[in-house]
């Protein structure tokens, strides 16, 4: 698969808790994104955060939270971004969803050259 060289990233912000169709949300939209045959996804889990409501969720010892921050960024082709974000739209209960043009430097699986 290629990527063209200005691509789009899309960042979505979510909980570890929030959920679409009894799954956690963010594995339904990485699910989701591989059957659009978007280029990958990878998603990050917070050690802290907070959102809109500045409730303060974090990874302590002594403050367990069972909703730490987690973020999914896809990147692939712009077009391919828009196509995407109308299917990300209803599994969006909440969150903050962001989209910025990059420069793709390297896209190649192990032991192939670009």
């Amino acid at each position: 698969m290629q990527i063209p060289q200005e691509a789009g990233l899309l960042r979505i912000f979510i909980g570890e808790s929030d959920r679409w169709e009894h799954q956690p949300l963010y594995e339904a939209i990485v699910l989701k994104a591989r059957e659009c045959h978007l280029a990958g996804a990878t998603v990050l889990r917070g050690p802290m955060g907070f959102g809109q409501a500045s409730r303060l969720h974090t990874a302590k010892i002594l403050r367990l939270s069972l909703d730490l921050p987690m973020v999914i960024e896809i990147v692939d082709a712009e077009e391919k971004i828009n196509a995407f974000l109308p299917l990300l739209q209803p599994m969006m209960g909440g969150g903050l969803v962001t989209l910025e043009k990059v420069k793709v430097i390297l896209y190649a699986a192990p032991g192939n050259p670009a």
